[in-house]
């Protein structure tokens, strides 16, 4: 990982704590921000220690797009949950009979940058 890299990791590291630390819940309930808080910190933790022996600077790039996106996101719709969007339809019908590769396959297929990794950390 080159200095450069490494200081843009760690700057957007240090910014997902700052917003956990000034988040409010879109409710305004003290309870539900404080979930919301811990929820952006351990997603945050997670994340970052399972890439942190990641080497390839694609890779990287592509992590880092996703980390950008998932704040973007979450701060415009004031959510902290990552938004399951642009599923094709019949998307979400029941996994039955033999559509089952072919829903699974428009899934892969349909899933934003940001949730690449919410999947295999959930």
């Amino acid at each position: 990982m080159t200095p450069v890299t490494r200081q843009e990791v760690l700057g957007l590291y240090r910014k997902i704590f700052r917003i956990a630390k000034k988040w409010q819940s879109a409710s305004g309930q003290i309870e539900e921000t404080i979930k919301e808080k811990e929820y952006i910190k351990n997603e945050a933790k997670t994340l970052f220690r399972k890439n942190k022996n990641v080497t390839d600077p694609k890779l990287i790039k592509q992590c880092i797009e996703e980390c950008e996106a998932r704040i973007e996101i979450g701060l415009h719709y004031n959510i902290p949950y990552p938004r399951p969007i642009h599923l094709p339809p019949m998307g979400l019908a029941h996994k039955q009979g033999r559509t089952l590769r072919h829903q699974e396959k428009l899934r892969k297929l349909s899933k934003p940058i940001y949730l690449k990794s919410h999947d295999e950390v959930s």
